[in-house]
């Protein structure tokens, strides 16, 4: 079968494979979609820095429809369309058994630990899908894992109602970050240095364009950042007013840019935002609404055979769009 598999840094090749096994217990096995092209994808193609396998079938970010189960799968059957919970979890550490899998000790992704779904076919554990919600375009199901994270992200910043927030990248965390605040009735000021990527987030939310030269003569206390980017976090920890939340999504270097005297005297909190908890089922829940504000947000889609091509054309940062979609099989829904 066609498939899209890294074999290390920089190494992404579009190639015929075996199709996966049979559903094993407590598994099933996909028929691929819609998948969709991550940023994170993006970095370990460049870094190298969640190879755990190679060479290992790429994507974390896709729908498709059950093919087959294994024994003791209920909750899902052949036929039926599905979101796919991208995290690979142990169940059994400390943070598995208090419902907090995001930050499990031996967390990893699809596409990574085991295959993803840059392919004809996947097959997973059986708790990773999820029924999806019916009438909605596999296009837009593809999209419930990057929206679970803008929703946790959300979530733990655990806004003031109404409260303003500033949102730091354009990019598809940024674009759902600010789609979901502005549909819960808070002004979201955006920056992105594409002008014209953060001009399709304005368009298609209502949020304002924004600079950190702008932001810095005004006073806001909620911010989130989803580029990773050192110098803009730390004008955001320079600039943001004192008894303040500021939630880190982006993942970038490591780097030193946080004093902690400062954020002891204005009394800032630095929220990490990794992943999702249990916001994939709520995205399912609200994705029949949400599915018909998601299509300015896909710049693009490709086949699998673009996708080498893809990723480095996204990665020389030519793309004004936000989300880069591939086409694997028939997109079911409206």
């Amino acid at each position: 079968m066609d498939a899209v598999r890294l074999h290390g840094v920089a190494d992404l090749r579009y190639e015929s494979v075996p199709p996966p096994p049979a559903p094993a217990q407590a598994e099933v096995t996909l028929a691929v979609s819609v998948a969709g092209i991550c940023g994170s994808d993006l970095h370990n193609y460049r870094t190298g820095a969640w190879i755990s396998r190679a060479p290992s079938v790429a994507g974390h970010e896709f729908t498709g429809t059950v093919m087959q189960v294994g024994a003791d799968v209920a909750h899902v059957a052949a036929g039926d369309r599905v979101i796919v919970d991208s995290r690979w979890t142990c169940g059994t550490c400390a943070a598995c058994r208090a419902g907090v899998g995001q930050v499990c000790e031996k967390l990893g992704f699809l596409g990574e630990i085991i295959d993803g779904g840059f392919a004809r076919q996947v097959t997973l554990p059986a708790r990773n899908v999820l029924k999806a919600p019916a009438g909605v375009a596999d296009r837009h199901l593809a999209m419930a894992e990057p929206l679970a994270v803008a929703l946790h992200a959300l979530n733990l910043m655990a806004l003031p109602a109404g409260a303003e927030l500033v949102v730091t990248g354009c990019g598809p965390i940024g674009a759902l970050v600010t789609l979901l605040a502005t549909r819960a009735g808070h002004p979201v000021r955006i920056l992105d240095r594409n002008e014209a990527r953060s001009a399709v987030v304005a368009r298609a939310t209502g949020a304002r364009v924004t600079d950190l030269d702008a932001l810095a003569s005004r006073a806001y206390r909620y911010a989130i950042d989803t580029t990773g980017n050192a110098p803009v976090i730390t004008g955001l920890v320079a600039q943001i007013g004192g008894a303040s939340r500021l939630g880190l999504v982006g993942i970038g270097a490591a780097a030193q840019i946080i004093d902690p005297v400062h954020l002891v005297e204005r009394e800032i909190a630095l929220i990490g935002c990794h992943a999702f908890g249990d916001e994939l089922a709520t995205i399912g829940d609200m994705l029949p609404a949400l599915a018909p504000h998601l299509d300015p947000f896909i710049a693009e889609t490709i086949s699998l055979a673009q996708v080498p091509a893809a990723y480095d054309r996204l990665l020389a940062g030519d793309a004004d769009g936000i989300k880069t979609l591939i086409q694997i099989g028939e997109d079911h829904g409206h």
